[in-house]
């Protein structure tokens, strides 16, 4: 099958995964709940002939060519969709598909990764590949849940060489595929703390130890720790997405509760110093406030996703020879991924499917109430996925020795 065929072949099957992906997006299931989704998606791939594994609670894998001896490739989607309630427009226009169930969202994509990847799966099993394929569709994505049951598997049973998964992003237009040079999304941990003081009476605060003024101090003091902590040349964010305290205005609360997240490109360079400076830091400040910090989730940083340059000059070579599609080099993407676990373990890339187009009302980000996904951005997802598995089949490469730099309990700790 040369080039020009992968996209005859994907828009061939066009109508069915717009179908899958519409189907996958009215019945959203949130992260360790894809009860529904991974059922289809099993029948799927055993209608395939495919040998399927469904992992609880971590995933469904469909092994393609399972008796080749050769170095297989590791194909990845992600089905877990978000507690995000759906605006029934986006930029003026209407829908074409919405969630049915209230408060439930795919809305960062998920459900077009598993309609290109099932896409995608129909083609290669049509062919007479060398090289096992297997096709990982992962639980809870969005919360790391599933991969600390998917990688301990994928590592007892089989000989994998390499991997490759894609990603939607609202930024980069329709008909476009970027590969990113060295990291495609951050690392980074996210935080909850309590801080624990004196309650009282609004009236006498000065016999309360008030968790909110220690937290006025505390936000000051960790927004201005990335400019003493952390050098100009290296990038690192922190934010806050909650922060809950009280329920009357007079009345002083016992305890406070924020939380967040801490995103880098680096976590071995970054990530680690800065969460020691700054769990420190809150100890410290909640100490001269006379209170106490007490870490409710506190993981130690999710690696970035560094996609492998050998592997990467593979793939520009190849997709150099689709002519229809786009290739770029866009910046990376300061959001988190669980692949940054697989390729610790095996040389990856993570690409990224441009589905921005602003004729269709296709523009709002990532986990927003608006966001939405051009549907013909699927063609170009699912044709890089075929080529990316006949590439490796062309020239499969055993895992380069001394490859693994941390443990397999090591990753295992690490989440968002």
């Amino acid at each position: 099958m040369n080039e020009l065929d992968i996209l005859t072949a994907v828009r061939a099957r066009m109508p069915q995964m717009v179908t899958e992906r519409r189907a996958f997006h009215a019945r959203p299931e949130l992260s360790g709940e894809e009860t529904e989704t991974a059922q289809y998606v099993a029948a799927e791939l055993r209608r395939l002939g495919m040998q399927v594994t469904e992992i609880p609670a971590g995933g469904v894998i469909g092994v393609l060519n399972g008796n080749s001896a050769m170095p297989a490739l590791l194909l990845r989607a992600d089905m877990d969709a978000l507690p995000v309630q759906e605006t029934p427009r986006h930029e003026n226009c209407e829908r074409t598909c919405i969630s049915k169930i209230p408060g439930k969202m795919h809305a960062c994509g998920h459900d077009a990764h598993m309609a290109m990847l099932l896409c995608a799966a129909r083609i290669l099993a049509e062919r007479n590949l060398s090289i096992p394929l297997i096709f990982v569709f992962e639980s809870g994505e969005e919360n790391n849940s599933g991969f600390v049951k998917l990688l301990p598997f994928l590592m007892d049973h089989f000989d994998i060489g390499a991997c490759y998964a894609t990603h939607v992003r609202s930024d980069i237009p329709t008909g476009t595929v970027s590969l990113c040079r060295g990291p495609a999304t951050s690392g980074g941990f996210g935080f909850e703390i309590c801080l624990r003081g004196q309650g009282g009476h609004g009236a006498r605060p000065d016999l309360s130890a008030s968790p909110i003024d220690c937290f006025a101090a505390l936000h000051t003091r960790l927004n201005g720790l990335r400019m003493t902590s952390v050098r100009p040349d290296k990038s690192l964010t922190y934010s806050l997405g909650m922060v809950h305290a009280g329920s009357r205005p007079n009345v002083i609360p016992d305890t406070l509760t924020f939380s967040g997240t801490v995103r880098t490109y680096d976590v071995k360079g970054v990530a680690d110093g800065f969460r020691e400076e700054m769990f420190e830091t809150v100890r410290k400040t909640a100490e001269s406030f006379n209170c106490q910090a007490e870490f409710l989730h506190a993981p130690k940083p999710i690696y970035e996703t560094q996609n492998d340059e050998h592997w990467r000059e593979r793939l520009l070579r190849a997709a150099g020879q689709l002519p229809e599609i786009q290739i770029g080099e866009d910046s990376p993407w300061m959001a988190s991924e669980t692949m940054g676990s697989y390729f610790r373990l095996w040389p990856g890339v993570l690409s990224f499917t441009g589905v921005r187009n602003p004729e269709k009302g296709c523009t709002a980000g990532h986990h927003m109430p608006d966001f939405d996904l051009d549907e013909d951005g699927m063609l170009t997802g699912a044709a890089m996925t075929v080529l990316a598995a006949l590439e490796w089949n062309r020239e499969p490469e055993p895992l380069p020795e001394n490859y693994r730099q941390v443990s397999l309990e090591e990753l295992l700790e690490r989440r968002l």
